[in-house]
């Protein structure tokens, strides 16, 4: 039984908090001149698809090339600069940001970005399970990296690193605020990855029809089998390819002991070499989104269930063997 203070439960109490800070309306986009010409690109995918890794020897390699990069983890996980810093996990701007005002202290850069061989990285994070709104701790890192000067900044590159798998406008944000002037959509050739791909090809055309002006960059195949259903949806959709990682074993374990694959003369340099050029040149696109059926149609029906029929259900289905129907209640007038 929950206590009662002040009439309130804690259960109300908790609702009231959340709806309060869902109802904070974002500051507006910095208006101030712009100091340096800095490509920033928003990366989405599924989670689990391999966008960290990407993005962690995209960057590398960035860097290695003579590039100013920074990198960052959108993703309330918090994991995107693990693979970076070696398994380290890099303290959050959001969970930094409570500590410090809590002990009457600023936030200085040095407490939430950290680098590495000349890639500059850090870590939006997210509330705790059950304590907060993600998309909303997402509009709320992005306040404060406003506040550190994140519009002073002298980067040839941002890349920010999004989980595609939630609607939430918070995790929308660069999309439909313009914060980036592209994207690039991770998947494989399975088909949850590549419906979230197309979720984020229908979001971006969604708002350019309201006036926004970001495009798809392309797509990053990781994973890549051989099977060719990525490249079939980047071919219908309209977006390039920007590279195939493989899957190849060396890849896989290399990336589970937390090593950077994408070194300069290392076997995949080739493979991180041309996605970095292809992520620097590819322009902004605008995608056309695929059906459900057409997205489906990428795959073997034995292999999805796509052959499948919709069966509609009775009520009788619903209420057990028992039912008695009922007449309508409507009233049906006659025309004079």
């Amino acid at each position: 039984m929950a206590t009662l203070i002040e009439g309130r439960s804690p259960v109300d109490r908790m609702s009231d908090a959340l709806r309060e800070e869902a109802s904070i309306e974002p500051d507006p986009v910095s208006t101030s001149e712009v100091t340096k010409e800095t490509q920033i690109i928003a990366i989405y995918g599924k989670g689990g698809i391999g966008k960290s890794f990407t993005l962690a020897n995209l960057s590398y390699m960035m860097a290695q090339q003579g590039k100013k990069v920074l990198l960052i983890g959108c993703d309330p996980k918090s994991d995107t600069t693990s693979l970076l810093f070696g398994g380290r996990a890099c303290p959050t701007i959001i969970e930094t940001s409570s500590k410090k005002k809590e002990a009457g202290e600023e936030v200085v850069i040095g407490d939430v970005c950290f680098k590495r061989d000349g890639v500059y990285a850090m870590e939006l994070g997210g509330p705790e399970v059950g304590r907060g709104c993600g998309g909303r701790g997402i509009i709320h890192g992005f306040e404060l990296l406003e506040k550190l000067g994140f519009h002073e900044w002298d980067f040839d590159y941002v890349l920010l690193d999004f989980l595609g798998d939630v609607v939430c406008g918070g995790f929308g944000l660069p999309i439909a605020r313009d914060m980036c002037q592209k994207v690039i959509v991770v998947g494989s050739n399975d088909l949850q990855s590549l419906y979230v791909a197309n979720n984020v090809c229908s979001a971006v055309e969604y708002f350019r029809k309201l006036g926004g002006n970001v495009g798809v960059a392309g797509m990053v195949i990781n994973k890549d089998d051989g099977t060719g259903e990525a490249a079939a949806f980047a071919e219908t959709a309209g977006i390039p390819i920007l590279s195939a990682i493989p899957a190849d074993e060396d890849i896989r374990r290399k990336s589970a002991n937390y090593q950077i694959v994408g070194k300069p003369g290392s076997q995949w340099a080739p493979v991180f070499e041309a996605l970095a050029e292809n992520v620097a040149t590819a322009p902004p696109v605008h995608p056309s989104p695929l059906s459900q059926d057409d997205l489906l149609g990428l795959f073997s029906a034995e292999e999805t269930g796509a052959d499948f029929v919709l069966e509609p259900a009775s009520a009788a289905d619903m209420r057990g063997a028992n039912t008695t129907e009922k007449e309508s209640l409507e009233i049906i007038y006659e025309t004079i």
